[in-house]
């Protein structure tokens, strides 16, 4: 039997019920169980999840700085829908920082985490299935549900169309007259590191070694400088440029453009994860529910993430177009690092950055 008709008698099934089947008897659905690994088995519908997280009352979230894609909405938007106070500590904290413990005693119900982190800690999660899982790509997700990627970017440019023609790649920033920076310390910061490894991208492969030698050059040509805010160009993810953007146009000043270099696609996502141990499990569970949502992937969108379930939606007419207009293009096959890559190339900046950049 074809998948077509399939959804065709699925369709007719629907509409059947829509028309002659009562309401959802509680009695006929499992006892609920706040630490289930899905939300079929836990809770039967969504309702009874919702049901059972505002008995809690509250979700405790950590690491989620308000500014960061859009989580201030997203925190506000889940706290209104379903009446649940959050508790948000530690906004700032970064992913590698982040412990079960969180801050002050208190236990965190959920991270936000690289996927590095999430990776190494999956022992410390609640397997848990969201409902659009099927949308997560294989390669983004732990197959028992420890963790799945929620969002994320490609490494970019983001400059002052003012002060410099758009830069298709990395290698045209070395040019006289252009001042470009990192966000931060490729031996201490996640965002420093990646711009130097899409830097580095050749033939879709990375090495640290001619991430090096290209930040070298920058600097012997006196274009490379250690505040974003004094530069013509800064390499960061496409969500924090387009923000940065964003901010100096509410401001008032000139626009600031963002690109992805041709060929060069570094891309990186952050993960979602359960406490195993999480004060309150049902909110934990609604918490991703929210997240993978249509409501919820389009809301890392508004704040210029690229969430993960994206294709799927744009194949089902639910993503938000608007906003998606506003990503800039991409052009070449993504690369993401595999933990291993990471770890020797974090290796070889640590041991030469300095000697050579200072």
């Amino acid at each position: 039997m074809t998948t077509r008709v399939l959804g065709l008698f699925a369709l007719l099934a629907v509409a059947s019920a829509a028309c002659s089947t009562p309401p959802v008897d509680d009695k006929k659905l499992p006892p609920v169980n706040p630490k289930a690994a899905g939300l079929q088995q836990g809770f039967g519908t969504l309702d009874r999840l919702a049901e059972a997280a505002r008995n809690e009352g509250t979700l405790t979230v950590i690491g989620l700085p308000r500014t960061w894609v859009n989580f201030g909405e997203i925190m506000d938007r889940f706290a209104d829908k379903y009446d649940i106070k959050i508790n948000a500590i530690s906004p700032d904290m970064a992913s590698s920082q982040q412990q079960l413990q969180g801050a002050g005693g208190q236990a965190p119900d959920v991270y936000d985490l690289s996927l590095d982190v999430a990776v190494a800690n999956a022992d410390k999660f609640a397997p848990y299935k969201v409902t659009g899982w099927q949308d997560i790509p294989d390669d983004l997700k732990d197959p028992s549900g420890t963790w799945y990627a929620g969002y994320g970017g490609y490494m970019s440019i983001g400059y002052d169309p003012r002060r410099m023609a758009a830069p298709r790649t990395f290698a045209e920033l070395i040019k006289p007259g252009n001042t470009v920076a990192l966000p931060g310390d490729p031996t201490k910061t996640a965002s420093g590191f990646s711009g130097v490894m899409a830097a580095s991208l050749a033939g879709g492969k990375a090495d640290p070694e001619r991430g090096l030698k290209y930040f070298t050059d920058l600097k012997k040509a006196g274009a490379l400088v250690s505040s974003p805010e004094q530069a013509t160009a800064v390499l960061d993810w496409d969500y924090l440029n387009l923000a940065r953007g964003a901010a100096a146009a509410e401001q008032g000043r000139p626009d600031w453009k963002v690109t992805v270099p041709q060929n060069a696609v570094l891309a990186s996502h952050y993960a979602q994860a359960i406490n195993a141990q999480a004060p309150h499990p049902a909110a934990a569970r609604l918490w991703q529910e929210f997240l993978f949502s249509d409501e919820g992937q389009n809301l890392f969108l508004k704040g210029f993430a690229r969430p993960v379930r994206m294709e799927a939606m744009e194949m089902r007419n639910t993503l938000d177009k608007e906003a998606a207009a506003k990503l800039p293009k991409v052009s070449g096959t993504p690369v993401t690092l595999t933990i291993p890559q990471q770890d020797a190339a974090k290796t070889y900046l640590k041991q030469h950055w300095a000697q050579q950049i200072g």
